[in-house]
């Protein structure tokens, strides 16, 4: 499986962007414009039965405008009951689209076996796609909808290029399985444990446990049971199969994952249609759209396919909300977000000729002034890469500690140690929600010892960092195997700590691939005591302003339990991930200075 394209500049093109001019943009939300109106009454039918080329029948139900056709389409697949988006596709229906919503293979009212991750997701996709082409309501045109996994099908779809697919509008869609679920860069996310378990039957399941039918980031206790391999009977999981796949399957070469990698250059160069991504800094599927706008930019089979779009809004999973996490973000944060899908699927479904195909590529929120900006790509034009290195007296355990941030290499070479222990582990201050519900305090973990933190001065002046952010450490460990995490925090002069953005990486992944990126096919051996460079870019990124007397921080640690699944340290299968229960306790340290210069790379804006 290939890894995406670099979502930063190579180190070595560092120098030649850090005298960039500012950041021109205009302060522009998207603007859904002139689209089309609510005239029609809605007529519904269900239960048709759609037959895939295996002879497998998927229940589709469709929301007809009123009137004479044919008509554009919509279509939406989803493993979520296909009842659950009938709103919203009435409100497409009104304004002259015929939606489809089917359910997934396997789950509901659709025939065959239930896997998240196989191939037939793809070819389903494509043979949905062609028998709504086919049909005399319809007019031949066919775009799709959804977010989450609903995005995922839409670029699984994409990737096998059926000729009625005019465009896409994929939000908060999942990059590739190890790039953020279930894997985050090797680590196994606690909340896809319960997403298991929820989704482990034909209908939902532990419906009593949470606001998203048991999606939630697990109790404490829920998530210490080991070996791993077994959490599926202890979670009372229904599934075929396919969790002990996960487990086992740790590796993206395994042959588990055979058929479901959709981001690489192979595949990009197949895909035909322009792509409206959209995401929000603390939505936990990030990764996957500023990916895809790349990736499709890049390689996109045809010159409509190379112009993406990319949206990003200060919103969480949910999209499209002013107040995340208890903040109000103010009144430009909420749009008129299916208006502006409208007008998009009226030009490359409808083929009213309103412009959108000459909006500016990419709109981003910045939180702070909190106003929108548009840009002619991401990253930035004119985006300072700006080196922050790490150093310290040799204790900056917790935020009670002796951590620094300078802007120029320290002096002296030095280290911090930590001690992990898979017993106690770090805590996550996610709550019980299954996905990051915004910018939440951090404070209480970052006293810990087993936390390093590294500190700016406090800012005279407003700074923004807007951008994918990378960190390189320079760390050695006692153990054969360990997690890193490298974690962005905002401290406001009241002395809040506000969680901006992550990184992970597991040890054993630190040999990049051919273009220096994270390579989830491979494992390497870790020397214990043993000083190793580890290239991590941040999963999740940020734009926000650092206004006076705010101050960045930088925390390390390897856990944040139960968001992440604990790393056993053991160094064997995986670290244990599989079928070990031996916990060990490791001593890490952090190296920094001329020698090892451990630094995070922030992505510098000034805007004129």
């Amino acid at each position: 499986m290939s890894a995406p394209i670099p979502t930063m500049l190579p180190e070595s093109l560092l120098p030649l962007v850090l005298a960039a001019a500012p950041v021109l943009a205009s302060a522009q939300a998207p603007d859904p414009g002139s689209y089309s109106p609510a005239v029609h009454e809605v007529i519904e039918e269900r239960g048709h039965l759609v037959p895939m080329r295996d002879g497998v029948r998927l229940s589709a139900d469709i929301y007809f405008p009123d009137g004479d056709g044919p008509f554009p389409a919509i279509l939406t697949i989803t493993p979520y009951d296909n009842t659950g988006p009938r709103d919203r596709a009435r409100w497409f229906a009104r304004r002259g689209y015929a939606v489809v919503l089917a359910d997934s293979r396997g789950r509901y009212d659709s025939g065959g076996e239930w896997d998240p991750f196989i191939v037939e997701h793809k070819t389903d996709g494509y043979d949905l796609v062609e028998w709504i082409g086919a049909q005399p309501w319809s007019n031949g045109n066919v775009g799709m909808i959804g977010g989450s996994y609903l995005g995922w099908t839409q670029w699984w779809t994409a990737s096998q290029a059926p000729p009625s697919l005019k465009a896409i509008a994929p939000e908060v869609a999942p990059p590739d399985p190890f790039h953020n679920i279930p894997y985050q860069q090797g680590i196994m996310l606690g909340p896809f444990v319960d997403w298991a378990a929820w989704m482990s039957g034909r209908t939902g399941q532990l419906k009593e446990e949470g606001p998203y039918g048991g999606f939630t980031n697990s109790r404490w206790e829920d998530l210490l049971h080991t070996p791993y391999l077994t959490l599926d009977e202890a979670r009372g999981m229904k599934d075929g199969g396919w969790w002990k796949s996960w487990i086992n399957g740790y590796l993206a070469s395994d042959p588990y994952w055979d058929g479901m990698e959709y981001q690489s250059p192979e595949s990009w160069s197949r895909m035909t249609v322009p792509a409206l991504n959209m995401t929000g800094w603390f939505d936990a599927d990030f990764p996957g759209s500023p990916i895809n706008y790349l990736g499709m930019k890049a390689h996109g089979a045809t010159p409509e396919a190379r112009r993406p779009r990319l949206i990003i809004g200060p919103w969480f999973h949910g999209l499209n909300d002013r107040v995340v996490g208890g903040i109000d973000y103010g009144p430009e944060a909420r749009i008129d977000l299916d208006g502006y899908i409208t007008r998009w699927y009226d030009h490359f479904l409808k083929g009213i000729d309103n412009g959108v195909e000459n909006d500016p590529p990419v709109y981003v929120f910045v939180m702070g002034p909190n106003r929108w900006y548009t840009a002619d790509d991401w990253p930035l034009p004119g985006t300072e890469w700006t080196d922050l290195y790490l150093t310290s007296g040799g204790g900056a355990n917790s935020s009670r500690g002796n951590g620094m941030l300078e802007w120029d290499v320290p002096a002296a070479d030095g280290t911090d140690t930590y001690v992990y222990d898979p017993n106690d582990p770090t805590p996550s201050p996610y709550g019980d929600h299954g996905h990051i519900p915004g910018a939440v305090e951090a404070g209480e973990p970052a006293l810990r010892d087993d936390v390093l933190v590294y500190q700016t001065p406090v800012f005279q002046e407003a700074m923004e960092v807007t951008g994918p952010i990378e960190a390189v450490l320079y760390a050695s460990t006692s153990a054969r195997d360990t997690d890193w995490m490298v974690r962005l925090v905002d401290v406001g002069p009241d002395g809040s700590a506000m969680l901006l953005a992550e990184a992970v990486m597991r040890a054993r992944h630190r040999d990049p691939d051919n273009e220096g990126r994270f390579n989830p096919d491979r494992l390497s051996e870790i020397e214990p005591g043993q000083v190793q460079r580890y290239h991590m870019e941040f999963w999740r990124v940020t734009g926000n302003v650092f206004g006076p007397g705010h101050r960045i921080r930088v925390e390390i640690s390897s856990s944040y339990y139960p968001f992440y699944l604990r790393n056993l340290n053991s160094g064997r299968d995986n670290a244990g991930l599989a079928t070990s229960d031996e916990a060990v306790v490791a001593t890490h340290r952090i190296h920094h200075g001329p020698a090892h210069p451990s630094k995070v790379v922030l992505p510098v804006i000034r805007r004129r």
